[in-house]
């Protein structure tokens, strides 16, 4: 499958741990990553800046449903399932 034109929901919906080129502790899930391009691709896709997690994060119909919001709505309830008990 390959990823839905103007969506962004892998690079907005999940927390990211890693250094990202412009924010060096990472990001909170819900907040837009500072390489989202306006057209919603990444800035950084294929160079060895890019985290890791996002790099194994592949699109899939379970993932992205038929539009950005399903998918974000997914991701923010997978984000949910899988944080710290004490960031519950």
């Amino acid at each position: 499958m390959n990823c839905r034109d103007n969506c962004g929901a892998c690079c907005t919906a999940p927390s990211i741990t890693s250094p990202i080129p412009g924010m060096p502790d990472g990001k909170p899930a819900g907040v837009r990553c500072v390489q989202l391009g306006e057209n919603n691709l990444c800035r950084i896709f294929g160079q060895p800046e890019r985290p890791a997690f996002c790099g194994g994060l592949q699109p899939s119909e379970e993932m992205c449903g038929s539009s950005r919001e399903y998918a974000m709505q997914w991701l923010g309830e997978l984000e949910r399932a899988t944080a710290p008990a004490c960031n519950r």
